[in-house]
């Protein structure tokens, strides 16, 4: 089952990890109101089960309330045809109208389960905001793996060896290896089958900020 952006950094809060304050609007009255309160520029997130939202249209700045308003009356009650939806795309409800931030570096991290190994490997990589099934094919040599032994878990160690091949500083080595420690947390509390922050950022302040979240959870557990 996929959770949408705004469920999956709810959850993401609870655990401790940084993101960015943010409010669903399911009108565009509501998205000026939360632009407002939030000083005016926005970005505006279509909630769609899909990636390639921003190559899409589906993801936009607005630098005013009203701005933020008319796109927000653009995007809710149609369709956003991704890469991954089809050519009927994926029907928009409601958007989720977020503090617009300052990025200085984009990563990518992941949490999925290995059919090979079958267990849980965290994959990271400096290509964040790119679809990171692309970089795969072009650039494999960009991407990192840790396989996280199930009975041991994913150690602090393997998120700071992460962190320094990521060519990070101290500080944010320490922060990198803190947030995957909590995914992961979250990965096995929540019966999850993939979570993916892409891009976790370096913001303008320097810290780390998972500007986008997905979650998805194993039916099978879904009656817990």
């Amino acid at each position: 089952m996929k959770l949408h952006e705004y469920q999956a950094k709810s959850i993401f809060s609870r655990y401790g990890i940084l993101v960015p304050n943010s409010t669903v609007a399911y009108t565009s009255e509501e998205a000026r109101d939360i632009a407002d309160k939030m000083g005016g520029r926005a970005a505006v997130k279509a909630q769609v089960h899909a990636g390639g939202r921003g190559k899409a249209g589906g993801v936009k700045i607005g630098h005013t309330p009203t701005e933020v308003a008319t796109i927000a009356e653009s995007l809710i009650g149609t369709n956003l045809v991704t890469h991954q939806t089809g050519t009927d795309g994926a029907p928009i409800n409601c958007v989720l109208v977020e503090e617009a931030t300052s990025i200085k570096q984009e990563m990518y991290f992941s949490i999925v389960i290995d059919g090979a190994t079958k267990s849980a490997i965290a994959i990271a990589s400096l290509s964040g905001g790119m679809d990171i099934e692309e970089v795969a094919a072009t650039e494999p040599e960009k991407i990192l793996r840790v396989s996280i032994d199930p009975g041991v878990g994913f150690s602090s160690f393997q998120g700071r060896s992460l962190g320094y091949q990521l060519g990070l500083s101290d500080a944010n080595i320490k922060a990198f290896s803190k947030i995957a420690s909590n995914c992961y947390k979250v990965f096995i509390d929540n019966d999850c089958s993939l979570i993916e922050i892409n891009p976790l950022a370096i913001t303008g302040d320097d810290t780390l900020t998972a500007l986008d979240a997905k979650i998805e959870i194993e039916e099978d557990s879904l009656f817990r």
